[in-house]
């Protein structure tokens, strides 16, 4: 058992409910994380935002449930399927989680597109950089090009026995290729031919549009009352 430090965030707007307030548990800044114990806390229900980790601690609210695919049980949907006939000729290309001018650039046309009402809309390269990436985790960019040309981005965590998915944003034109599905399709496979157990997926919440998608990737693990449990779709 880890013995960790934690501080409880202040009560503020739900970022995902509407007329909800939230609250998180954060590891105490003091506490110093390698990428073995947030492999640990990946397990316990927590995620990072840059170097932050946290995890939902909500007072009236259990909406936020961590999810993860068991890789060896994955079975593509018909839909997901015809998702990868789209892309098969999408090239990958895996690259360190440094900052490119092409990426930040791809980010802000996806965020005012599809986020603009969020507060990364305007994001500084310092910031945009410091909530993909973090100092203590082995992290990459992976790119995504249609015709030889960068369409997308998705972010991950590496770690012994599984992948995290950290965020995906891809250029608007090519909103049709459903990039955001196929970064996790080509997650699942380059993960499984590592021979990785799980890839987490952060938060399912049913009642938001944004986050209730995770369950169409089956067989799903929920992590409720501190145990992983498998859910159908």
């Amino acid at each position: 058992m880890i013995s960790i430090p934690l501080a409880l965030s202040q009560e503020h707007p739900c970022g995902y409910l509407e007329a909800k307030t939230a609250q998180s548990l954060f590891i105490h800044p003091s506490y110093p994380i390698t990428s073995s114990t947030y492999n640990y806390l990946l397990k316990q229900g927590f995620r990072r935002s840059g170097d932050e980790v946290y995890a939902p601690h909500c007072s009236h609210c259990s909406a936020c449930i961590p999810a993860r695919l068991p890789l060896t049980k994955f079975k593509p949907s018909k839909n997901q399927l015809r998702c990868l006939r789209k892309n098969n000729a999408t090239l990958s290309t895996i690259k360190p989680a440094i900052f490119e001018q092409a990426h930040y650039d791809m980010y802000l046309r996806y965020q005012a597109i599809r986020h603009p009402e969020g507060s990364m809309i305007n994001i500084s390269p310092d910031n945009y950089l410091s909530f993909l990436s973090s100092s203590w985790c082995n992290t990459k960019f992976v790119e995504f090009s249609i015709n030889n040309e960068l369409a997308g981005v998705t972010i991950i965590d590496q770690f012994d026995d599984a992948w995290s998915a950290v965020y995906t944003f891809f250029e608007p034109k090519f909103s049709s290729y459903s990039l955001g599905v196929y970064a996790i399709l080509w997650q699942i496979h380059q993960a499984s031919l590592q021979g990785k157990e799980f890839l987490y997926l952060g938060f399912w919440i049913e009642a938001c549009t944004k986050m209730s998608y995770k369950t169409n990737y089956q067989p799903i693990e929920l992590l409720i009352d501190k145990q992983w449990l498998e859910m159908k779709a």
